[in-house]
């Protein structure tokens, strides 16, 4: 895929030269898998969890794991007209060539997205069709929980904790290569691993039938638990996007909840709760940011405030971020989980946005859903957050839960508008929204025998909130969208049949179906039609004594316990966190002597919660605290940092490049001087930007330090901490004044791939021509003719190509679009450009 970078869109996407990015030589590895996102690089780049497969699976020398994202529709479209296969990052080895291809299914709209990249890497997509020649496909994440609608495309599936499992599946096919066995005989032996689910040792039997079993002692899929999280690797060295949705430094600070909302699948199947040690992530965000240079840090768990250390946590972390000007940001707070005091420290940093999740309007919802949240209680969270500067808060809501009527509808409006009043006069850019999101009854939940709302009813509760919203000001709301809630519905409780559907509505062009502007719901319409297949039959209730598709696939928890957190649901009875109340008996742990129902993992481990406290210590006295920041608007120095960017980093925006170097200084240590004002930036300045694909020996940045260095002690420092492609060559002094010299006349050279005596005569009919009048695109967004002759002020022949001196004092025109220009039909892939010198005016 390399190759045709010059030509794709948004080629970072697909460089694989990030700064920490893990590179081994094929010929000392056994065996190689490819960890794939079924989503585009700016989404997978988000996702924790391949970021902590990546570090475990590498961290054995003789496994190398690579990753790939989906390619966009362009370039999809480009990589079959030029007939090339879809590749890893690290090494571009085609997908096909691996050993192993593990995905991520972390929602069930991007099954389509799977059949997309197996289809642009040449594999058959149903494990029936493959062969020993091609990889092992796997899946992982919390939608194998049941993942049937996919099954028979997947070789195998790794259900639960991926940490030790994926390693274990790998050693197994590495002794499967050194004995050269059948794949039906490595398949075999895959299932003595916890956790390993192998879709075609189970037959679908049909409608309301049981899945059965068809080897001998393999009835059930225990998922795979990590018993203690201080034990396990964590990625601080993690691979640093230039693109992501989500792009900081992501603390995984516990795994699994007991809050026990009924509708949460990950609360349910992540089951006990096990927390990292303070000890343990105090060096992972001491380790983790010297070595990534994020400027923003996020405290992940799926209950970050029930964190029974959170306030102990973050005084330890409160001044190292403060010094850094380092945002710690909470996501997954559970009202009144938050302490004046660490509101307080956030507040002072930089405040991030304040996201809340009552999830129901009324307190008897709340109850059926056992949320566990009072009104006045978030009432007085949200007064804690106006109080310390937040101007606007989001609420999460649900709507379509069981039992659900038009009075509570009503209750979410009541609740948006209790949160405008408290926020007083005093906010005068005050905003308050309601994001809301319609129910979908998920697998290994007290809510997987309830029945999802039908589409019309979704759109008919949407519009009928958004009516009632359009009435007052100063709160909004947005809303998922019916389509796409309705399409997961059918998918998240669906049985093997889907898999057809899946197939059918892919060759119907059905991808991305979770971006909004993508979805296209009437292909997977046609597709159940053609397949005989009921919607509604998916979406509808189901018998609590029937069987389920996913019955044989255990994420612990009994079906009594689920049938009676059902009843208790019914009964609008809250049910308390097992961490500091009574045990309910889920069946996943071995809490006071109980046994666990994971029978084969529980001879070898001791699965119970492990909290860093017995209670959550924000419900005892705090601790006292000052907020002391260091003055970061310092400017001791001002440097003018020579570089090259050749290679993959030419692939790199002006945009992408203002956070590499960013980073790149705070791993070097070189302490950058801040604005001021309420959202600091650091003082970098470019010079003209280099269109992306255009290399250049000859590039610079300054930059003021709040310290002074000596400069070669700058491009020491600097060297190790940049990405492929990118690197220092020196550093000068500059005075202390914003404005400084900018180059007035640039020297490129141009190389060309073939064609060469026919692009040489353009451009010497151009250097010859009088005029050569282009239409440019003005600031107000119209055309007008522009003659890009004067530009060129020198020009010679060189071996295969030309040294052009292009003169910028009168006119500026991208580099590239002036060398397309003239030669109209060349491709990006027909040349080179690269820029050699900058020249400045003599004073």
């Amino acid at each position: 895929m390399k190759e045709l970078l010059p030509i794709l869109p948004r080629p970072s996407r697909y460089l694989g030269s990030e700064w920490g990015t893990t590179s081994k030589d094929p010929n000392t590895v056994t065996v190689r898998c490819a960890l794939a996102f079924p989503d585009m690089y700016e989404v997978g780049m988000s996702y924790l969890g391949q970021k902590i497969l990546s570090q475990a699976i590498n961290a054995y020398p003789q496994f190398w794991a690579e990753r790939v994202y989906t390619p966009c529709v362009e370039t999809a479209a480009i990589l079959r007209e030029h007939n090339t296969l879809l590749a890893t990052l690290e090494s571009d080895t085609p997908l096909k060539d691996m050993d192993a291809i593990g995905f991520s299914l972390t929602h069930e709209l991007c099954y389509t997205n799977i059949l997309y990249m197996l289809d642009l890497a040449g594999i058959p997509f149903r494990t029936a069709d493959r062969d020993g020649s091609h990889p092992l496909i796997i899946a992982g994440g919390g939608a194998t929980f049941n993942a049937e609608p996919v099954a028979p495309f997947f070789d195998a599936m790794v259900i639960g904790d991926g940490e030790e499992t994926m390693p274990a599946v790998l050693s197994c096919i590495e002794q499967a290569k050194a004995d050269d066995i059948s794949r039906a005989d490595l398949l075999r032996n895959l299932t003595k691993i916890p956790g390993i689910y192998i879709p075609s040792f189970f037959e679908d039997q049909g409608s309301g039938l049981p899945i059965k079993p068809l080897l001998d002692g393999y009835e059930t899929v225990e998922k795979a638990v990590v018993e203690d999280l201080n034990t396990t690797p964590f990625p601080t060295g993690q691979t640093i996007p230039f693109d992501a949705i989500h792009d900081r430094l992501t603390m995984e600070i516990a795994r699994g909840c007991t809050r026990g909302c009924r509708f949460c699948q990950a609360g349910m199947i992540y089951r006990p709760v096990r927390e990292r040690s303070l000890d343990e992530l105090d060096r992972i965000l001491t380790d983790g940011l010297a070595e990534t240079g994020y400027e923003e840090t996020s405290m992940l768990s799926l209950s970050t405030g029930d964190f029974s250390g959170l306030d102990t946590l973050f005084t330890r972390s409160f001044d190292k971020c403060a010094s850094e000007q380092i945002s710690i940001s909470l996501p997954s707070l559970r009202v009144g989980s938050l302490s004046a005091p660490i509101m307080e420290r956030i507040s002072s940093i930089r405040r991030t946005g304040a996201t809340l999740a009552p999830e129901a309007g009324s307190q008897r919802m709340r109850d059926v859903i056992n949320k566990g949240v009072d009104e006045e209680g978030l009432l007085e969270h949200v007064r804690m957050l106006f109080d310390n500067g937040w101007q606007g808060v989001k609420l999460y809501f649900m709507i379509g839960l069981p039992t659900e009527t038009d009075e509570d509808l009503d209750a979410i409006l009541d609740l948006c508008l209790k949160v405008r009043d408290a926020a007083g006069r005093h906010i005068k850019r005050l905003q308050v929204s309601a994001a809301v999101s319609p129910f979908v009854p998920k697998p290994q939940t007290p809510f997987q025998w309830e029945p999802q709302i039908s589409y019309e009813e979704i759109f008919r509760r949407v519009h009928y909130l958004r009516d009632k919203f359009r009435q007052h000001k100063r709160i909004s709301i947005k809303y998922h969208e019916p389509e796409m809630t309705s399409l997961e519905g059918v998918f998240s409780r669906g049985d093997r049949r889907l898999a057809e559907v899946v197939e059918r509505a892919y060759a119907k062009g059905a991808l991305f179906s979770s971006w909004k502007d993508h979805l296209r719901l009437q292909p997977y319409k046609e597709a159940m039609e053609e397949a005989g297949l009921d919607w509604d039959e998916y979406t509808g209730p189901r018998d609590p004594e029937g069987p389920l598709p996913w019955d044989h696939i255990s994420s612990g928890l009994t079906k009594k316990f689920l049938l009676k957190e059902r009843e208790r649901a019914l009964a609008e009875k809250i049910t308390d966190d097992c961490r500091y109340g009574a045990c309910r008996n889920c069946g996943v742990c071995e809490f006071d002597g109980r046994k666990s129902t994971l029978t084969t993992q529980a001879e070898n481990k001791d699965i119970r919660p492990r909290l860093v406290f017995p209670q959550r210590d924000q419900e005892g006295e705090q601790p006292p605290y000052t907020v002391e920041k260091p003055d970061l608007t310092i400017k001791e120095a001002h440097f003018r940092l020579w570089y090259e960017k050749n290679g993959p980093a030419a692939y790199l925006s002006q945009l992408e490049l203002q956070a590499v170097f960013e980073r790149a200084f705070r791993r070097a240590g070189l302490p950058m001087a801040f604005s001021a004002g309420f959202h600091p930036m650091p003082k970098l300045s470019f010079g003209k930007a280099l269109p992306v694909g255009v290399s250049s020996n000859a590039e610079w940045i300054n930059v003021f330090l709040r310290q002074d260095f000596e400069p070669t002690e700058v491009i020491k420092r600097l060297i190790p901490c940049m990405p492929k492609g990118l690197a220092p060559i020196k550093a000068d002094r500059l005075s202390m004044g914003k404005k400084q010299p900018q180059s007035v006349e640039e020297v490129f050279e141009i190389r060309f791939a073939k064609d060469v005596e026919k692009r040489l005569a353009q451009w010497h009919d151009f250097i010859n021509a009088d005029e050569f009048i282009v239409e440019k695109r003005t600031k107000k967004g119209g055309m007008k003719p522009v003659n890009i002759r004067p530009i060129i002020k020198e020009m010679t022949d060189s071996d295969s190509g030309l040294t052009l001196v292009m003169d910028w004092r009168e006119l500026y025109m991208s580099p590239l679009a002036l060398s397309m220009a003239i030669m109209k039909d060349a491709s990006q892939l027909d040349f080179t450009l690269t820029k050699t010198a900058q020249r400045f005016d003599k004073k």
